[in-house]
C-alpha cells in the first residue's frame, strides 16, 4: 500500500517567544499559589508541593533564551496535511544513503523529547557508530502537541496522524523509512506499521500496549518477569488519573492547565513517573518541556488526542509489519506473550537495566544503539 503525495509546501519556521510572553511566565510564576499540602506532602496523592516549590524556584531561574537557541540549532519547518498545521525538525545526515527515520514523541512531550537523540542518529561516528547506520531525521509534533497549532478539525486519532506523518515523509521525498515512538509516539508508529506504506521499514518502540484477552492460557505461559509487569501495569492504572479526565473532559481541565504554568507543570507528573522514585528526567529537561507546551498553549490539543481515540471504537488489528521493541526497566512493562499475539512480526526484543518511560531524555546512548541495530538488521 501507499499514501504517495504531491510534495508539500514547505516553510522555515523558527522558534521566538516573545519578551512579553516570557514576562507574563514570569509574572505568573511569581504570583504563584501552591495547593493546601497532602497531609504527608509526598506523591502518595499527586504531585506534592514540597516538589513544586523546588521546581518554581528551579523555572524562575530557567534560561529560556538558551533552551530556546538549543531548539533552533536544528532545521525546523512547517506545513498543512488535511488542513492541519504541523511542525516538525528536519535534519539530514551528512553521511550518504542515511536511512529516513520518524521519531514520533510522548505525552506530555513534544519534538523536543529528541534533542538529545537527533545528532546520535545523525552522525553516529562521533557517537562511536558505523557511518552505514546513519539517519535522516524527522521529528514531528502530533496535531496538537508542540507548535502544531491549533488543532484544525476534530477526529486526529493515532490511525489519523500516522496516516499524516506518511504524507509527510512522501512529501519530503522518502520513498522508504522507518519509525521509532514511545508512549503515544509508540501507538502512532504501531499505526503506521497497520497501514503498511509502500517502502516501510518497521517500527522499533518503547512499549506495545498489548494486554491480557481473559484467555486463562496466556497466562500459562507467562515469565516471573511478565508478573511484575502485570504488577506494573495496576501501578499505573491505580495513579493514571489523567487518562480518565482526557479522555473525558479535556477542555475542562485544560482551562486550569492553560492558565497556570505551575497547574501543568503538576499535571506533567508522568515525567517524574507520577514519583515512584524512578524518572531519570532531569528537571532541567522537565521545565524545558513544560515551557514549550505553555508558550505553545498545547494543553487542550494534547489533552484532547486521548478524547479522539477514546471515541474512535477501532477494531482490534493483529500487525505484521517488522516490529522491534525495547524495554526499559522502569518503564511499562511490555508482556511478551500479549505482544506476539497483537503483533506477529516482533524481529528484536530488548531489555535494560536502567531508564524509564522517556529514554530518548534519560539513556539517549542506549536506545539509539538499539535504534541502529534494529534497522541495521533489515539490511
Amino acid at each position: 500500500m501507499t499514501n504517495a503525495t504531491a510534495t508539500l509546501a514547505l516553510r522555515p519556521f523558527t522558534v521566538e517567544i516573545t519578551d512579553a510572553e516570557l514576562a507574563d511566565l514570569h509574572n505568573r510564576l511569581a504570583r504563584t499559589r501552591l495547593p493546601q499540602p497532602s497531609p504527608t506532602d509526598d506523591w502518595d496523592a499527586g504531585t506534592p508541593n514540597s516538589y513544586l516549590r523546588t521546581a518554581l524556584e528551579a523555572w524562575q531561574a530557567f534560561d529560556w533564551r538558551a533552551a530556546e537557541a538549543r531548539i533552533n540549532s536544528f532545521p525546523h519547518f512547517t506545513t498543512a496535511i488535511d488542513g492541519q498545521p504541523f511542525h516538525f525538525i528536519h535534519v539530514r545526515s551528512a553521511h550518504p544513503d542515511a536511512t529516513p527515520l520518524l521519531l514520533a514523541h510522548t505525552y506530555p512531550g513534544s519534538s523536543v523529547d529528541y534533542l538529545d537523540l537527533i545528532d546520535r542518529l545523525v552522525d553516529p561516528v562521533a557517537h562511536g557508530g558505523r557511518a552505514e547506520d546513519a539517519f535522516d531525521v524527522v521529528v514531528p509534533d502530533a496535531p496538537g502537541y508542540g507548535f502544531s497549532q491549533p488543532v484544525a478539525e476534530a477526529g486526529w486519532t493515532v490511525a489519523r496522524v500516522a496516516a499524516a506523518y506518511d504524507r509527510l515523509m512522501r512529501g519530503l521525498g522518502y520513498e522508504s523509512y522507518g519509525i521509532h515512538g514511545s508512549d503515544n509516539g509508540a501507538m502512532i508508529a504501531r499505526e503506521l506499521g497497520l497501514l503498511n506504506p509502500d517502502g516501510f521499514r518497521g517500527l522499533h518502540v518503547l512499549q506495545l500496549f498489548s494486554f491480557p484477552s481473559g484467555d486463562p492460557a496466556e497466562f500459562e505461559r507467562l515469565e516471573p518477569a511478565d508478573h511484575a509487569g502485570l504488577a506494573h501495569m495496576q501501578w499505573f492504572q491505580s495513579v493514571g488519573g489523567y487518562n480518565t479526565m482526557n479522555a473525558s473532559r479535556p477542555q475542562t481541565v485544560s482551562a486550569g492547565l492553560s492558565d497556570s504554568p505551575i497547574g501543568l507543570l503538576a499535571y506533567s507528573e508522568l515525567f517524574n513517573s507520577f514519583g515512584n522514585g524512578t524518572s531519570l528526567v532531569p528537571l532541567e529537561t522537565i521545565l524545558l518541556e513544560v515551557s514549550v507546551n505553555w508558550f505553545a498553549n498545547a494543553a487542550s490539543g494534547m489533552s484532547r488526542s486521548y478524547l479522539e481515540n477514546a471515541r474512535a471504537e477501532a477494531e482490534p488489528r493483529v500487525s505484521g509489519a517488522r516490529t522491534g521493541v525495547a524495554v526499559f526497566k522502569d518503564d511499562f512493562q511490555t508482556i511478551k506473550t500479549f505482544a506476539e499475539r497483537d503483533n506477529t512480526n516482533i524481529v528484536r526484543w530488548s531489555r535494560f537495566a536502567e531508564g524509564g518511560h522517556f529514554a530518548a531524555m534519560e539513556r539517549p546512548d542506549l536506545l539509539a544503539g538499539d535504534i541502529r541495530a534494529f534497522f541495521a538488521a533489515r539490511d
